[in-house]
């Protein structure tokens, strides 16, 4: 073998290294978000949905700042106005509907109802952005989720499990804004840790009025309990720090269209961890549901257009759980 193919050999293994890591790293952060509605519906046993919040937030905003300690100054308060809005939408909004809705419904139809966000994202990036076109096809596969998630709720109806659903979806509605807001966001500071830090402290601030409003208890004698306190530091500090970071090495390893597949493995993940841990049922019109959602987000990333060049497009949040 010449030099210049030993050389070609080991750049091959190497990449070839960095894509099963990149692998690792994708199926290790979805399998972590898949799981975050179960930790959280064990939480509700002991915790209401807004301490809920509030602790999983602190304990991530702790670990950025230790991991981020330098305060970045931005342009204005035009740029400030943005991050505000991103903790108002992304973290206080978003959280507090999925974890009222967990105190209604189950596990497994929070995880697949919110899963359909990314269609609500692209619908919104089509209007306000007008970063991609949207085919029929996209709207085919958005048809097909919600016959989905009506599947999955059929049994609820007329029972206080609809109320659940709905707001699982106003979840992901709201999360779209979010997911918009975040494009916007890179474009003022290169760094996603110092901006995911900013975006958890204007989050925290902003649900300072809820605090009060939803009968807010600080109750610390609670995490004498383990599994109470196992599980908050689970959603804080592993599925809204370290996630983040495994998220991002993943994108920079695999690109961000391979690693956002994985996306489509958390609400299969999250019914399975239902059943296992919650024992929640699993009868086989909630499955065919969570086919046909799965099925519809696959089919309308295909009705997706490429973005235009020199669109402000950027990879998938890595905060979404």
């Amino acid at each position: 073998m010449s030099a210049r193919e030993a050389v070609a050999a080991a750049r091959a293994a190497k990449g070839g290294g960095s894509a099963a890591r990149g692998h690792l790293f994708a199926l290790f952060t979805v399998a972590v978000w898949g799981t975050t509605f179960v930790a959280t519906k064990v939480l509700l046993v002991d915790f209401a949905p807004i301490e809920i919040l509030f602790y999983r937030f602190l304990i991530g905003f702790l670990v950025l700042w230790a991991c981020r300690p330098r305060h970045v100054k931005l342009g204005g308060w035009r740029e400030e106005a943005l991050v505000a809005a991103a903790g108002l939408t992304g973290v206080v909004l978003y959280f507090l509907f999925e974890n009222i809705a967990l105190t209604y419904t189950t596990a497994s139809n929070v995880g697949v109802i919110v899963a359909v966000n990314p269609f609500f994202t692209a619908l919104l990036s089509s209007i306000l952005l007008r970063d991609e076109k949207l085919h029929p096809v996209f709207f085919a596969g958005f048809a097909l989720a919600m016959a989905g998630i009506v599947l999955i709720s059929w049994d609820g109806l007329g029972t206080g499990g609809v109320v659940g659903d709905v707001l699982a979806v106003a979840a992901a509605a709201v999360w779209a804004f979010y997911a918009v807001l975040t494009r916007k966001l890179a474009a003022l500071c290169d760094d996603t840790i110092q901006m995911t830090k900013r975006t958890f402290a204007w989050g925290l601030v902003l649900m300072v009025p809820a605090l009060f409003l939803l009968d807010f208890h600080f109750g610390v004698e609670r995490f004498v309990d383990p599994v109470m306190t196992a599980n908050m530091l689970f959603l804080g500090v592993g599925a809204s720090a370290a996630c983040f970071a495994t998220w991002g090495i993943a994108v920079k390893l695999l690109g961000a269209v391979k690693t956002s597949a994985y996306i489509y493995l958390v609400p299969v993940i999250t019914v399975a961890a239902s059943v296992v841990v919650l024992g929640e049922p699993l009868t086989p019109q909630i499955c065919i549901g969570v086919v046909l959602t799965c099925a519809g987000l696959v089919l309308s990333e295909r009705g997706k257009g490429a973005p235009p060049a020199g669109s402000d497009e950027a990879p998938p949040s890595s905060a979404d759980r």
